[in-house]
């Protein structure tokens, strides 16, 4: 797809930034400053935005979502959302038409409640961590090429299991097997990885490497974006990055080549074009170990995450 190449081929490298076991390579662009979209968290605190359960008895693969606001308003994947009968996370980023309503496809971070602890769903303010949204997305690959579908089956299996391996390596108790409650045990530990890192001027995505290896890397259309998801995004690289602590960090910043071959490489592999699940198309991009996805409206790559197997940490 040209747009994808075009995309990544006008990426500037920046100075790669470390704390501990992380590093954050960032990606820059001159793009527009802010975006023509809100962003979700922006929509659910101002009432522009509604999720609920689909139904009084719910769907644990499926969400209820209304745009009330009079711009586009963007879910990005791997976003939580918390409360109703139990707390999820989006499978894949969706642009949402000003006053839309649809069904998002989403996963279950939280397997021990189905009880209604709210009519509305609240921003959890966490994002799934990256070894489990490299997971996710490889199953919603395949799910999208086989079935046609979006959620459900072996990709919610796969998001339990990873949140299970959280726990234990964390050594935390959630009697509602709650990816939140693992965040907030985590939380001290985060937030020094968090406050380490800051948008760089221009940036629009980063890519980020746990003690030299590739952990995953994204990328917006705008810098604001960036920005103000940046701190989520950290959260989800470092969650598995703090598994190491204790060991002597290794965090050898990739040399510009190394990141003008891995953004290649995704220009290069192959993918398949599907219409979004709202507005634009939702690109799945794979292979030689490369999952990736896009969504991709308006002319531009509003987001596009990307995760190598053969580099992954947290598996």
């Amino acid at each position: 797809m040209q747009l994808l190449s075009r995309t990544l081929d006008s990426l500037e490298i920046g100075t790669p930034i470390s704390s501990a076991h992380l590093t954050m390579v960032p990606l820059l662009a001159t793009a527009p400053a802010a975006p023509d979209y809100l962003l979700l968290d922006d929509a659910l605190d101002a009432g522009l935005a509604e999720v609920t359960e689909i139904s009084q008895g719910g769907s644990v693969p499926e969400l209820a979502f209304r745009n009330r606001a009079d711009r586009d308003i963007l879910l990005v994947d791997g976003e939580e959302l918390v409360g109703a009968k139990q707390n999820r996370v989006l499978n894949l980023t969706i642009l949402v038409a000003a006053g839309q309503q649809l069904t998002i496809p989403v996963s279950c971070v939280e397997a021990g409640r189905w009880s209604w602890r709210s009519q509305r769903f609240a921003s959890g303010r966490r994002k799934l961590h990256a070894s489990a949204r490299w997971a996710k997305m490889r199953g919603v690959s395949a799910s999208m090429r086989e079935a046609g579908r979006r959620a459900g089956g072996d990709i919610q299996s796969d998001v339990w299991a990873s949140i299970d391996d959280k726990m234990r390596a964390f050594a935390c108790r959630s009697e509602s097997r709650s990816l939140h409650d693992v965040y907030d045990h985590a939380e001290d530990r985060l937030r020094a990885n968090r406050t380490a890192f800051t948008p760089q001027p221009r940036q629009v995505g980063a890519a980020f490497f746990v003690d030299g290896a590739l952990a995953g890397l994204d990328l917006f259309d705008t810098p604001f974006t960036l920005a103000k998801l940046l701190p989520k995004l950290v959260d989800s690289y470092a969650f598995d990055a703090i598994e190491r602590d204790g060991e002597t960090a290794r965090p050898a910043a990739p040399s510009l080549a190394e990141i003008r071959a891995l953004l290649a490489r995704i220009a290069a592999a192959p993918h398949t074009a599907y219409p979004a699940v709202a507005t634009g198309t939702d690109l799945r991009i794979e292979g030689d170990g490369l999952h990736a996805a896009a969504l991709c409206a308006k002319d531009r790559i509003v987001h596009l995450s990307a995760f190598s197997a053969d580099a992954q940490v947290g598996q």
